[in-house]
């Protein structure tokens, strides 16, 4: 996971608006990825987290995750796109952010892989959320990425 990891954390630091938000890796799973993000460069008006934050650090997360599925499998030459989103704003939250992502419920990652070895592309929904430190929701997104061979 080293090697995923410096992969991603490379590829994040080319990003602006990302090294702004001042995003890091979290945990690295097979299933699951997390991102975090520190509140104090990511507040709004009222001084909790600003949507979009919350947004960009969980479309960010499921970007990740999805990348890191396939350079584990040994497609490293790929590119990554968010679809579509759904997003909910559930509460507010006045702590740093951690946005944690996995495969939406019915996705299978095996599936995904394998329609990307066959046709060198594939899509796969994803759900993020960042947690509260009661365990409850600030912000929920379903959201479905599109991953193609490079050409």
């Amino acid at each position: 996971m080293q090697d995923t990891r410096a992969m991603l954390e490379s590829h994040l630091d080319t990003i602006p608006m990302v090294r702004a938000m001042q995003v890091a890796v979290g945990e690295i799973a097979p299933a699951r990825l997390q991102l975090t993000a520190p509140l104090s460069v990511n507040l709004n008006d009222k001084g909790c987290a600003f949507g979009g934050s919350l947004v960009s650090l969980m479309t960010l997360a499921g970007w990740a995750l999805v990348t890191a599925r396939l350079h584990a499998a040994g497609f490293a030459e790929t590119e990554v796109f968010v679809a579509d989103s759904e997003v909910k704003y559930k509460a507010p939250l006045w702590n740093d952010l951690v946005a944690e992502v996995a495969a939406a419920e019915g996705e299978d990652w095996d599936e995904f892989l394998a329609a990307f070895a066959q046709k060198g592309k594939a899509r796969i929904t994803v759900e993020a959320r960042v947690p509260l430190p009661d365990g409850g929701i600030a912000t929920a997104m379903q959201a479905r990425y599109a991953a193609f061979a490079k050409r």
